[in-house]
C-alpha cells in the first residue's frame, strides 16, 4: 500500500469515530478484521459495526486528533489524543491511544488499541 493510502485509511477511521458512522468504520476491515481494545475483541465486520454503533449511541462529542502514524510497509502505529462524553452520565473522557494497524490488500486485518485514560497534565500531547 502507498503512504497516502495509509494515512487516508487512518484518517477515516478517525472521521467515522468522531462521526458515529459505525459503518463507515467497519467498511475499513477485512471481512475476518479483527478490532482490539482492552479486554475485549471483535472479529468480523458485523461484530465491529455492532460495537461501534452500540458506543456511538451512548457517547457523544468524540474528538480525535491525530499525534502521528508511523508506517513498516503494511504495518503501522498510530499515536492519537481522544475526548468524548458519555451521554447517561455527562462526563468527560480523555485518553491517548497507541494503536497497531496491520494491512492486507487495502483493508485493515488486525487493529490492536492500547488506551492511557490517565494523562498527566504536563504530557505535552
Amino acid at each position: 500500500m502507498k503512504v497516502e493510502e495509509i494515512h487516508s485509511i487512518i484518517q477515516q477511521a478517525a472521521q467515522a469515530w468522531m462521526t458515529g458512522n459505525a459503518d463507515a468504520f467497519a467498511e475499513l476491515f477485512a471481512s475476518d478484521g479483527k478490532f482490539i481494545v482492552p479486554g475485549n475483541s471483535y472479529v468480523g465486520r458485523t461484530a465491529i459495526q455492532q460495537v461501534t454503533a452500540e458506543f456511538a449511541a451512548t457517547h457523544s462529542g468524540v474528538k480525535i486528533e491525530i499525534k502521528q502514524i508511523l508506517i513498516d510497509g503494511d504495518r503501522v502505529a498510530v499515536e492519537w489524543t481522544w475526548e468524548d462524553t458519555n451521554n447517561e452520565t455527562g462526563k468527560q473522557q480523555k485518553a491517548e491511544d497507541a494503536i497497531l494497524v496491520d494491512f492486507k490488500d487495502g483493508l485493515i486485518t488486525r487493529w490492536r488499541e492500547y488506551i492511557d485514560s490517565n494523562i498527566p497534565s504536563n504530557s505535552g500531547s
